[in-house]
């Protein structure tokens, strides 16, 4: 009997309609993510310039968006929830050129099935905000004996959506997405997506009582620079990607990364007339193309958006719109792989040119110290890591001391004028500051250190850290020297890890030695000059190598005078604070010393006194410690030996016709040309210990790198070890 029962067909009956919606919902808001996804295109159709979005719990507790769109009118408020009302689609054929990213009418309706929904929006034309509850699809009051209907509240324009406990009502889904982290994972994976594909609006996101967004893009920057806010030094290695294709009616464009960059997972995001899609078979066909490039079991950064005539499109095929289906698939695909390995095979032939350009305007580097370790593995051979490299930068070598002789004997005494009190300007300045009568310096150094507690010191010395780029100074800090590429562009070459970088020291050395007059305030060691140099006569000096005297200009000698008038009145403060000490006569006795064993170069000597009188700011405080500091870096920043005035003076030297004198000038010439050169040597050789032992090693152990210079382009990649050993690995 039991066995009959069991054959006896079971009535049909017309399911109730909340369990019609409650399936329905389920298969369209299959987890948070896709909930954010609906109302992500929702903003954007509404024309929003600005998305933000709140989360807790990986968004079943809480998920909230407010967007600046168009706003919902009150009078649709009463239906916006229901099934299958939008106000994007009219009647069926109005898929075949669909130009928005809802048109079913369902993601509200199915959200408000499966969680407790508030809706406050505003219009343009509206006096104020309204708000509203719903509960599957209908307006329902927000507490228990308060009418349903929308109130009116205060608001902007736009629209806030807040879905809280989703899947209250479906136990066994709210069972299954019981981690919190992945689920807001797949969030942010979903914000990031359409934050870089919408350059124009700006988005936000982060967990509820966070005090940092997660994500953060601007509505003004680029696609590029949000794959860089998002992706870090990714953007570096990207090649710019588009071709139209008029046969098959579409269009592609997007950033791929060049053959000298991997991941260990592959990032595609895919979007098909501006809807985040996927297609497997697509990526297949990019990981394809890109095997012939990259080391094994290593990925590509891919980001695409295809533009395809809307006829050709079919966006209904799938309840979350994650896939849709156009003609001419197959060769759209094949059409993508092909444009994609033209554009590969072009960077791969002058790849090795890109990395070592330095051309003015060249872009800076982005320097990343966290980033992830890299390896390739081949069959049957070991792991090779990249990180193992072979220098340490705490390392010294011998020549750090063996200085040159001259080292500490680098400044020397500055002349007297002549007998009528006019400084020879018929040679150069360094003619003049190294004579046969010049005497070394001597160095001294205060014993007793200040403190300092002028606020304006402190507050210049704080303003360091408030503009540092920690990643440069990560780098300076832990960097190995390789060695001086160009002393005229004074170039050097230093080793960060596995990163070779080419550096402009004398723009790093123009901040070092700013950081140095603010950090040693006060404190300063004195180099004492073997004789006083007139500051009225160097001043002159410096006023007609720059400028000649016009009418509208005071003469020359009134502004010399002007400026030794203002450095006399001046001269107690410049003692106590900078140890220049400057006497009654107007004549420069001592300098600050900066570095032990380091001199400037005194051909700047005449060029810094000018601009004290011109570039700094002795009306205020702040102003006046901040300018002269700077001014102190300019005269102190390294340049290389200048050895013009050598060659004028050869071109000048009277040679004696007589035969009888002939022989005797040409050995005489011969002679002083192998002195001049041995002397050029010396002095480049000063020089370069200088900036190798003296100013690099200073910039590993105080400096503090500003972005100005990590954004200028002073400091270049031009060459990774891990890019090296994927170029030989392919030859």
């Amino acid at each position: 009997m039991e066995s009959k029962k069991l054959n006896v067909p079971r009535p049909i009956k017309k399911l109730d309609e909340s369990v019609v919606n409650r399936i329905a919902a389920g298969e369209i808001i299959q987890r948070p993510s896709n909930a954010l996804k609906e109302l992500i295109e929702n903003s954007l159709d509404a024309g929003a310039t600005n998305i933000q979005i709140l989360i807790k719990e990986g968004g079943l507790k809480l998920l909230q968006i407010l967007d600046n769109g168009h706003g919902i009118r009150r009078e649709d408020m009463a239906i916006v929830c229901e099934r299958f009302t939008t106000s994007k689609l009219r009647n069926f054929e109005d898929l075949l050129h669909i130009g928005t990213y809802g048109f079913r009418g369902e993601a509200l309706a199915s959200i408000s099935h499966v969680a407790h929904l508030t809706i406050t929006t505003k219009t343009a034309d509206s006096n104020c905000a309204y708000r509203a509850c719903y509960s599957d699809g209908k307006l329902v009051p927000p507490k228990p004996g308060v009418a349903a209907e929308p109130k009116a509240c205060a608001g902007n324009i736009g629209t806030q959506i807040t879905a809280e406990d989703l899947f209250y009502n479906v136990p066994t889904r709210r069972k299954a997405l019981k981690n919190p982290n992945e689920e807001y994972a797949r969030i942010l994976d979903v914000v990031n997506r359409y934050a870089i594909h919408n350059a124009g609006v700006g988005f936000s996101c982060k967990k509820q009582g966070s005090t940092q967004a997660d994500v953060n893009t601007l509505s003004t920057a680029s696609t590029l620079d949000n794959i860089r806010q998002i992706y870090g030094s990714t953007t570096s290695e990207l090649l710019e990607f588009g071709k139209t294709f008029r046969k098959l009616e579409f269009r592609v464009n997007g950033y791929i990364s060049n053959p000298n960059y991997n991941l260990k997972k592959m990032v595609f995001l895919l979007f098909i007339n501006h809807r985040a899609v996927e297609s497997s078979l697509l990526k297949k066909t990019i990981e394809s193309v890109y095997t012939t490039y990259l080391p094994k079991n290593t990925h590509p950064f891919v980001y695409l958006s295809l533009e395809i005539n809307p006829e050709n499109v079919d966006v209904n095929v799938h309840p979350t719109k994650r896939e849709v289906r156009f003609l001419n698939e197959e060769e759209i695909i094949t059409a993508v792989g092909d444009a994609i390995q033209e554009r590969l095979v072009g960077a791969n032939s002058s790849r090795i040119f890109l990395t070592q350009t330095l051309l003015p305007g060249a872009k800076p580097i982005e320097i990343n110290t966290n980033e992830a370790e890299s390896s390739i593995k081949k069959p049957g051979t070991k792991v090779l890591t990249y990180k193992h490299i072979r220098t340490d930068s705490r390392a010294q070598t011998l020549d750090r001391f063996c200085a040159p002789d001259d080292v500490s004997n680098s400044f020397n005494a500055v002349p007297q004028s002549n007998a009528d009190n006019e400084f020879d300007t018929s040679h150069s300045f360094h003619d003049s500051i190294e004579g046969d009568n010049a005497v070394s310096s001597s160095l001294k150094r205060k014993r007793d250190r200040n403190e300092v507690r002028l606020t304006s010191i402190l507050t210049l010395r704080k303003r360091l850290r408030e503009v540092e780029h920690k990643g440069l100074t990560e780098l300076l800090s832990n960097h190995t020297m390789v060695g001086c590429v160009d002393d005229s562009l004074t170039l050097a070459l230093i080793q960060h890890q596995t990163k070779l970088y080419m550096i402009n020291y004398n723009v790093l050395s123009e901040e070092l030695f700013y950081q140095l007059t603010l950090q040693e305030f006060s404190n300063f060691g004195f180099i004492q000059l073997s004789s006083p140099a007139p500051i009225h006569d160097l001043i002159i000096y410096a006023l007609e190598l720059s400028v000649q005297e016009t009418e509208n200009l005071k003469p020359n000698h009134e502004i010399a005078l002007i400026i030794v008038n203002k450095l006399i009145s001046r001269r107690q403060m410049l003692l106590e604070y900078f140890s220049m000490t400057v006497n009654e006569q107007g004549e420069l006795v001592t300098l600050p010393l900066m570095l032990k064993g380091y001199s400037p170069n005194l051909n700047k000597l005449p060029t810094f006194l000018l601009r004290l009188g011109t570039e700094v700011d002795w009306d205020t405080e702040i102003g006046c410690f901040e300018t002269l500091s700077r001014e102190f870096g300019l005269f102190y920043a390294p340049e290389p030996p200048d050895f013009s005035f050598q060659d004028a003076d050869d071109d000048l030297m009277d040679i004696d016709t007589n035969n009888e004198h002939a022989d005797l000038n040409a050995k005489k010439q011969e002679k002083d040309g192998i002195i001049t050169n041995q002397r050029q040597k010396a002095e480049i050789a000063k020089y370069r210990w200088q900036i190798e032992h003296l100013i690099f090693p200073t910039l590993k152990g105080q400096f503090i790198a500003p972005k100005s210079i990590a954004e200028s382009g002073h400091v270049l990649q031009i060459a990774n070890l891990p890019d090296l050993y994927r170029i030989f690995e392919r030859c």
